[in-house]
């Protein structure tokens, strides 16, 4: 029998036969990059987990620091409660300073107003004239500010000494 003379089928039973052996040879190219795919997304995931408990243990942290704090407001309370004033003063200044305390340990520091006018940490509330203080400069704190490092918390709100008109 020719090759010729070989029926069609038999040729293509033989091809047939022979591309599922390459396939399991070696590894289809779509293959490995759907795992590649998988392993990124699961990382990702795991990442994203970790910062979560990360930012959960962190928030822990301030919270134990803070129960102190909140012992001396409800002592303070009870101070109250029985009109002993000069307590409930002396026992807020001790809370105030406390708190004060426990930010300081956190890396947040209050912004300093003295002097010109910064719009990076200072927000301007209104502008009035003032005798004695350089136009520009802030003359009084509304509220104050705080910062962690370079990180501006809150800007302080100040009132700015305005420009003196001439005339």
């Amino acid at each position: 029998m020719t090759d010729e003379s070989r029926p069609v089928e038999e040729e293509l039973e033989e091809i047939v036969v022979e591309e599922p052996a390459a396939e399991e040879s070696a590894p289809a190219p779509d293959d490995s990059y759907l795992r590649l795919a998988a392993d990124f997304d699961n990382y990702r995931k795991r990442v994203a987990r970790e910062q979560t408990q990360i930012l959960a243990r962190s928030g822990e942290r301030v919270v134990a620091k803070l129960l102190p704090v909140l012992d001396d407001l409800e002592r303070a309370l009870d101070a109250a409660e029985h009109h002993e004033e000069v307590k409930v003063l002396e026992g807020v200044r001790m809370t105030k300073d406390a708190l004060a305390a426990v930010l300081a340990s956190e890396g947040v520091e209050e912004i300093s107003a003295d002097g010109p006018f910064d719009p990076h940490v200072h927000e301007a509330l209104m502008t009035q004239p003032a005798e004695g203080v350089e136009p520009g400069h802030v003359v009084h704190v509304v509220q104050r500010g705080y910062r962690i490092g370079d990180a501006v918390l809150r800007p302080a709100r100040v009132v700015v000494a305005e420009e003196r008109s001439e005339g």
